[in-house]
């Protein structure tokens, strides 16, 4: 476990490398941050409204000293003009908590000041979306400004009575329903919290053991490096749900795998791209848009992940099967199973660094708020961080048994006694600080653990800076209700079409895709078209996680496309073409989100009974299986046009849940695998 206050920039995109002191400051604005992201999720002693607040300004101050004005800027220092910048939206963010009462009070009725302030904020975050994720999503926000102020002068069926500028600015700054709104609320609390346990976790060894897992199941196998690398970044999405923070770990080790052993530098960066995505619907730690999920639609984010795993599980299928037919289309092999690790001998030692994440999966199944979840995972992570640099001082399964007895114990405690959270919460913190006063390497023990802190603090500046400038847009559909006249046009579209408005729905996410990230591509179509496909009889969670199913194309589809950028750097391949390649691989995952709206069964919903869940994933893993081969061009051997499309055939039937469609889809899928099995056997023999 290492830590260096050099700091990169985070994973949407920065640019350079800071040096000096200004790489210092940085690193303790991500300390001071977290702690006190951590304070307020503990404790709960702020108002709602002051801790978003705070929050964002945290967000400008770190956005402002980590990106430079544009992208070639260089950014090994920090030039005045960013830290007045920076230090501006700071001191802004705390606007709402000195003038509290007095804003309660004149609710509704804005003096000057509170205008100017709001303007000010909202430009500078405007400003810090604009240099982390370039022009396309401030754009899109920005056009509803004039829509809310212009609104008698629109024609058809966009008119509406009209906002004065006093109005927007109390919308968007002053109450909950602009960049104060749910996805900022979501992002000072749960998001947040989560991306920190992620990167604790990362601290503490867990990327070593993914990978050596990964490489002892599959490494030696047909197009092994490749399926490691679909497998490692699965792995790595139960604990990270960034995925390009994922590209930026598991990427540069097995990019550089698959690169040596035959896979073309684009293609290597597209798998890693396209499994690393899977990481934002993978439980139990999904990405940011699950949280706002869960508040968006009011249901327990235990719901949503339950809801996601085998969707997740079917996505991460999907990836491993393209990757296996492009390795059989081309003819790479796997490492010599000599240079693969022992996955058993991998889990025997590192077994002890999956139970943070079995506690958290614990509490969170059993009722306790993802808050509380959160906060007791990075207590337990940062134990095991103390317990790894006190190993050489008392015997390692000593201290693992005395460390999780303690914890048990404490539990107990709680539990029999009725002992406050804080309490326990408490006991954690004195037993990582202690052990760093104590032993002899404390220093470097506690590096670590403010090296984390300050990590998750830059991982979190991305998204929370999204969530907050696509609250501009939530709060103008809000004030002007166009979400639900769009969502009346989308059903007259349809045509009382169940499939197309699925379309419709689909192509809306993968063309907002080609300009924006995932969360605000979630929000906007979970604003707009999910409430069509509710209004056609698509149960709540499924018609949500249809459009996030798709939403998670944003990160790889050009010309944004995040994730493939993130990988080129990687894969020194052009971002471009590995967007294009990371959609054709993750393809044969389309046909999940369509079979789920179909059978719900697919993400447990209804109440389904087992035989009726086993029925749709063999199903859904047999359109997989067609999709992809129609799709790579290869299944047990090289495929013609007319194999292509019969394939294609086979797998639109199987999702289309018509009369008798399921028996023509199963037929079809007979005759191809059995034509193709006797092609494969032909091919044998005669070579």
């Amino acid at each position: 476990m290492t830590n260096s206050t050099t700091s990169h920039l985070d994973d949407s995109g920065g640019h350079g490398f800071l040096q000096g002191s200004a790489a210092k400051a940085v690193f303790f604005v991500g300390i001071a941050f977290s702690l006190f992201q951590v304070w307020t999720a503990t404790f709960t002693p702020l108002s709602t409204q002051v801790v978003r607040s705070v929050h964002v300004g945290f967000l400008l101050l770190t956005a402002f000293l980590l990106y430079g004005i544009n992208k070639s800027h260089d950014r090994s220092s920090i030039p005045w003009y960013d830290w007045i910048l920076g230090l501006s939206g700071f001191g802004l963010g705390f606007y709402h908590w000195v003038f509290e009462h007095d804003l309660i009070l004149r609710s509704g009725d804005p003096t000057t000041t509170d205008l100017t302030v709001g303007v000010l904020v909202i430009a500078l975050v405007f400003e810090a979306a604009r240099r982390i994720m370039g022009w396309a999503l401030p754009i899109i926000c920005g056009v509803f400004i004039p829509y809310a102020l212009l609104g008698p002068m629109l024609p058809g069926p966009l008119a509406h009575r009209g906002f004065g500028f006093d109005q927007l600015i109390d919308q968007l700054f002053l109450g909950t329903e602009g960049i104060y709104g749910t996805p900022t609320f979501v992002s000072s609390t749960y998001i947040f919290l989560f991306i920190l346990f992620g990167a604790f976790l990362e601290h503490a060894g867990m990327i070593r053991l993914f990978n050596d897992v990964s490489l002892g199941l599959v490494g030696w196998a047909k197009g092994g490096p490749a399926k490691v690398s679909v497998i490692s970044s699965g792995f790595m999405g139960t604990i990270n749900g960034s995925g390009v923070a994922n590209v930026l770990t598991t990427g540069q080790f097995t990019i550089p795998l698959m690169t040596r052993f035959g896979y073309r530098p684009a293609f290597a960066g597209a798998v890693e791209a396209t499994a690393s995505m899977g990481g934002q619907i993978m439980p139990p730690v999904m990405g940011a848009v699950a949280f706002i999920m869960a508040e968006t639609i009011g249901v327990p984010y235990s719901e949503i992940a339950l809801a996601a795993i085998i969707p997740a599980v079917l996505y991460y299928a999907s990836a491993f099967w393209m990757v296996h037919l492009e390795a059989g289309k081309r003819g790479l092999v796997g490492l010599p199973k000599s240079e693969c690790p022992s996955a058993l001998k991998a889990v025997k030692e590192g077994w002890y660094l999956f139970l943070p994440l079995v506690a958290l999966v614990t509490l969170l199944f059993s009722g306790y708020t993802p808050l509380f979840a959160g906060v007791i995972g990075l207590g337990c992570t940062a134990l095991l961080i103390v317990g790894h640099a006190m190993a050489g001082a008392i015997p390692k399964n000593l201290l693992r048994w005395v460390f999780w007895l303690g914890l048990a114990l404490a539990a107990a405690a709680l539990h029999r006694f009725g002992l406050r959270a804080e309490i326990l919460i408490a006991c954690l913190v004195l037993a990582v600080a202690l052990p760093c006063l104590l032993f002899a390497k404390g220093r470097e023990t506690l590096n670590t653990i403010l090296g984390s802190m300050a990590d998750g603090a830059r991982n979190a500046v991305g998204v929370g800076v999204a969530c907050a400038l696509v609250g501009v847009l939530i709060g103008v559909t809000t004030l002007t209700g166009i979400a639900s006249s769009f969502a009346g046009t989308v059903v007259s579209l349809a045509g009382g079409s169940l499939l197309l408005a699925l379309i419709l729905t689909m192509i809306a996410c993968i063309v907002l895709g080609t300009g924006l990230p995932t969360i605000p591509n979630y929000i906007i179509t979970a604003s707009i078209a999910a409430p069509a496909l509710l209004h056609m009889g698509v149960p709540l969670i499924v018609s949500h996680m249809f459009v996030f199913y798709f939403g998670i194309m944003a990160d790889l589809t050009p010309p944004v496309a995040l994730a493939a950028l993130a990988a080129s750097s990687i894969a020194r391949a052009g971002h471009m073409q590995i967007g294009f390649l990371a959609t054709r691989i993750a393809a044969a995952g389309y046909v999940v989100p369509f079979m789920a709206v179909y059978d719900p069964a697919l993400m447990l919903q209804g109440d389904p009974s087992v035989m009726a869940v086993a029925y749709i994933v063999v199903k859904a893993l047999l359109g997989i299986a067609l999709w992809g081969g129609a799709a790579i061009g290869h299944f047990i051997t090289d495929l013609t046009w007319p194999e292509r499309i019969w394939a294609t055939v086979g797998a639109v039937l199987l999702v289309a849940a018509l009369p008798i469609t399921d028996e023509l889809g199963f037929a079809v899928a007979a005759v191809f695998i059995g034509w193709q099995w006797r092609r494969g056997r032909k091919a044998a023999i005669a070579a």
